[in-house]
């Protein structure tokens, strides 16, 4: 196995991570702008995710709403 990068291309913002070189035989839709890379065993060998600067931000903002909305449980407030 291979060691996991990454790739961003900005002009198109596009992130790629790379898990494996292995040839891709397919691909699964995961979500809208996300696809999951596979290899002839059905195994993930990468992902690409499209508009990923948008993706990120709202994946970022989303968990640390979710963390707010829990610290009065956690901390008793």
């Amino acid at each position: 196995m291979n060691k996991p990068r990454m790739n961003y291309f900005k002009a198109e913002d596009i992130l790629h991570l790379v898990i494996s070189d292995e040839k891709e035989a397919g691909s699964v839709e995961l979500s809208p702008n996300v696809t999951a890379e596979l290899n002839e065993n059905g195994e993930l060998i990468g992902i690409e995710i499209l508009e990923a600067s948008s993706f990120i931000r709202d994946s970022i903002l989303e968990a640390a709403q979710a963390k707010m909305l829990n610290l009065p449980k956690l901390y008793n407030l």
